[in-house]
């Protein structure tokens, strides 16, 4: 399971690599458009529907490899107040909880792809692509996120009975 782990973890390093490049892209396409509308060129005319669809993917992209790494948001004031055991279980509950969620938007997001997939639906802007290509995305990242989650109670269930300490916000 050690090995599985550190395979996974690699492949999260990865996709948090694939994000930052896409957020530098999106930084240099907006700078440049930017710099040709300046200088009287009209600028990038899809820059603006691309920012927006990279923002989108860097968030999937990015999510799993934060969770992993303890880098999610997450309010953890009350687990520090709370006797440790509780505050164990709470992180149970947490981590139930966003299983859930994530096999809620696998279901979902895969109902929602293929329906568009199935109807040729086009998402029609500046760009005009098939729209389920910008919905695909969102199942594969929340099975991602679904396996790391099952990967944190993994953790937490060999870990001593107390809070997590990453991401802690207060000390």
């Amino acid at each position: 399971m050690a090995t599985l782990s550190r395979w996974y973890g690699r492949l999260l390093d990865a996709l948090l690599l694939l994000a930052s490049l896409l957020l530098l892209t999106m930084t240099l396409l907006i700078g440049a458009d930017v710099l040709l509308r300046n200088v009287g060129l009209g600028g990038l005319a899809p820059s603006n529907e691309l920012s927006e669809d990279i923002i989108y993917l860097v968030t999937l992209l990015a999510a799993p490899g934060l969770l992993r790494q303890g880098q999610h948001i997450r309010v953890d004031i009350l687990l520090r107040v709370l006797p440790d055991t509780i505050g164990w279980l709470l992180e149970w509950v947490g981590d139930i909880l966003g299983m859930i969620c994530c096999l809620y938007f696998v279901w979902y997001g895969t109902r929602v792809a293929a329906a568009s997939f199935e109807s040729g639906a086009l998402s029609i802007k500046t760009l005009i692509m098939p729209e389920w290509w910008l919905l695909a995305p969102m199942p594969v990242a929340f099975v991602l996120l679904g396996v790391e989650f099952l990967f944190r109670m993994r953790r937490l269930a060999l870990a001593e009975r107390r809070p997590r300490d990453d991401a802690v916000s207060a000390a």
